[in-house]
């Protein structure tokens, strides 16, 4: 009985993990991301924060790897990110499949952003017409790998992000 309560532990636990992966989020390094623009969309309007999309290939980009290591698995990005935006990760891998709703939704954002290069960052605002269910987005700006010398990626990096964040949004 005992062998058969690990094995269903095990089971469940390789289960929940999969739900998360194909929800809406994965914890990494202290903060929370999701793939999922309609949680992102629900997040963002509890809270009044507006959304940072990090398009990024995870298994192939080498600048993106570079900005995670070098920002946002920094203390002051985490605390930043916590108190003033909704994360969400726009993975484009090259090595792994993704679930065909966040393929398709990944796909929409990049053509609408006209995102050519990786890394890129958006931050902006969602709106959603309640008759129609569609999204708008009003894009406040765009942030990519700081000009920054070595070891001051994230300060640059925040500095810019913060005069984005005041930016109005715009239809």
């Amino acid at each position: 009985m005992k062998k058969f309560a690990n094995v269903f532990l095990a089971l469940l636990v390789a289960f929940l993990v999969n739900v998360n992966k194909a929800g809406a989020q994965e914890v990494k390094n202290g903060l929370t991301w999701y793939n999922d623009v309609e949680k992102v969309y629900e997040l963002s309007k509890k809270t009044q924060k507006p959304v940072f999309a990090f398009f990024t290939g995870s298994d192939w980009c080498g600048w993106c790897h570079r900005l995670e290591a070098n920002v946002f698995h920094k203390p002051g990005f985490k605390e930043w990110a916590k108190s003033n935006v909704i994360l969400l990760e726009l993975d484009f891998p090259r090595n792994k499949k993704l679930p065909e709703k966040i393929t398709q939704q990944n796909a929409g954002l990049q053509q609408f952003f006209q995102v050519q290069g990786y890394p890129t960052i958006w931050i902006f605002d969602l709106e959603k017409d309640k008759s129609t269910q569609k999204f708008s987005i009003n894009a406040r700006g765009q942030l990519g790998y700081p000009n920054a010398p070595r070891g001051q990626e994230e300060a640059v990096f925040l500095q810019n992000a913060n005069s984005v964040l005041k930016n109005q949004a715009k239809n």
